[in-house]
């Protein structure tokens, strides 16, 4: 399991896909009702970045980065990491309420509001800004390499706990293959480069 970043791709044109994907088993009965089994808890996502322009030369070696990047993870075997420039950082973001007792918490980073709320845990924490407890600034605390916080003494009841920082997806290839075309001299593309992904720390 590999810790390298996707490198940045200036290049990346319009169109760009990041589709969350569940595992469900659905089975119909005569009647027309059905069963349904949850296999997922959480998604893993699917992203899809059209490259339109990859510039090749000594001072833009984009395209042996990113060429590179892919032989180096063996095609769709190793994992990677992937900040989603639209969801890799978070303010202030609720992950847990003291109830007195509890020391251990583990980061999460939540979609809507209300009862259409939700969350997953955030496994591949890049930077922390900061950690309140109640709206105050702690530093009574550890955190491990996946996004577990530790406080020192156990929050109180009924405070609430929220974090500000920056995450990555943990991701691999969905293809052993990428199609690199070359458009002109220097000039090079990539239709669509397609990986999928999670917040956890497995993929």
């Amino acid at each position: 399991m590999g810790n390298a970043v996707l490198p940045a791709l200036p290049g990346q044109a319009w169109g760009y896909v990041r589709k969350p994907v569940f595992s469900t088993k659905i089975q119909p009965s005569v009647s027309g009702n059905e069963l349904r089994g949850k296999f997922q808890q959480y998604p893993t996502y699917t992203f899809e970045l059209p490259i339109e322009v990859l510039r090749d030369s000594a001072a833009i070696p984009e395209l042996k980065s990113l060429y590179g990047f892919f032989l180096a993870r063996n095609g769709s075997f190793d994992s990677f990491l992937y900040a989603d420039p639209d969801d890799c950082a978070v303010t202030d973001m609720q992950f847990g309420i003291g109830d007195g007792v509890t020391k251990d918490f583990q980061l999460t980073r939540a979609y809507g509001s209300g009862s259409n709320t939700f969350a997953e845990p955030v496994q591949n924490v890049n930077t922390i800004t900061a950690i309140k407890d109640a709206g105050s600034v702690t530093a009574a605390y550890t955190i491990n390499s996946t996004g577990k916080v530790s406080f020192t003494a156990a929050p109180a009841a009924g405070h609430v706990l929220t974090w500000t920082g920056t995450f990555y997806y943990r991701c691999r290839f969905l293809y052993d293959e990428a199609d690199f075309t070359k458009m002109l001299q220097g000039l090079w593309e990539l239709k669509k480069l397609s990986f999928k992904g999670s917040p956890k720390n497995k993929v």
